[in-house]
């Protein structure tokens, strides 16, 4: 019997695969235009595989959960970001999830999420921010976190995305050093996470999951910006798939 976990993200689709108790296999792909379309691409994969609905129960979650028509359920992603981030961690922790759309605190206690806070309806802060900044400097998210750990201190003072962006586009005519622009752009992000966190509260270590944990520069500048060290790990990316696969069980 199979167990899995789908987690159709607004950026990235995530699968994770439990034979039994033992996680035996995660994918993922960009879930591009249609989230109906890479949940139909996602099955054709399994199936290669010899699973299928005869031979598995499938817990879908994320952004395009409910574009999963052949899932036995629908659970929300703090749910699922809190028991895979608990999984993986193996003890009660707070959980930092930067997705492409939204940032949440979650904190997880005796593998039950107790509390969870999100910030608005607002790219700023989130992992389509990073994207849009990138952009602007003609880079990827994980060269931009190399650099700013080379940047002096700037600050980026809009909070509107589209403003943002406006701003880095002046600095970049200013002349002003790339690595400093990344700086700024990293800061600008890691404050809106430490003003969340703090309101939040912290119970635990603090657990990231998400794109981002896969990339060292970030987690390093955003344990600095926090003040507390930032835990996390490349399966931290696949929290949410593999929480709701175990929701299966």
């Amino acid at each position: 019997m199979y167990y899995i976990g789908i987690d159709i993200g607004s950026t990235a689709s995530k699968v994770s695969v439990f034979n039994d108790q033992n996680l035996v296999l995660n994918f993922s792909m960009p879930t591009g235009w249609s989230s109906v379309e890479v949940s139909k691409i996602v099955y054709e994969k399994l199936e290669k595989m010899n699973i299928d609905k005869d031979n598995s129960r499938i817990i879908a979650t994320g952004y395009g959960r409910v574009s999963v028509p052949y899932a036995d359920k629908t659970i929300t992603e703090i749910t699922c970001h809190g028991k895979g981030a608990h999984y993986l961690l193996g003890e009660d922790c707070t959980v930092i999830d930067i997705g492409g759309q939204d940032t949440k605190i979650i904190t997880v206690e005796n593998d039950r999420v107790t509390n969870f806070t999100m910030n608005d309806k607002c790219a700023a802060g989130t992992g389509r921010f990073l994207e849009l900044m990138a952009n602007s400097l003609a880079i990827g998210i994980p060269e931009l976190a190399e650099l700013a750990l080379k940047g002096k201190e700037i600050s980026i003072t809009s909070m509107c995305t589209v403003f943002a962006e406006s701003e880095v586009i002046s600095l970049i005519g200013k002349g002003t050093p790339r690595e400093d622009i990344a700086r700024g752009v990293i800061n600008s992000i890691t404050g809106r996470v430490y003003t969340l966190l703090y309101k939040h509260g912290i119970k635990g270590k603090i657990y990231l999951t998400g794109g981002l944990c896969e990339i060292k520069p970030f987690v390093e500048l955003l344990s600095e910006r926090l003040g507390k060290e930032v835990i996390s790990s490349p399966l931290g990316r696949y929290a949410g798939s593999i929480g709701a696969a175990l929701m299966g069980f």
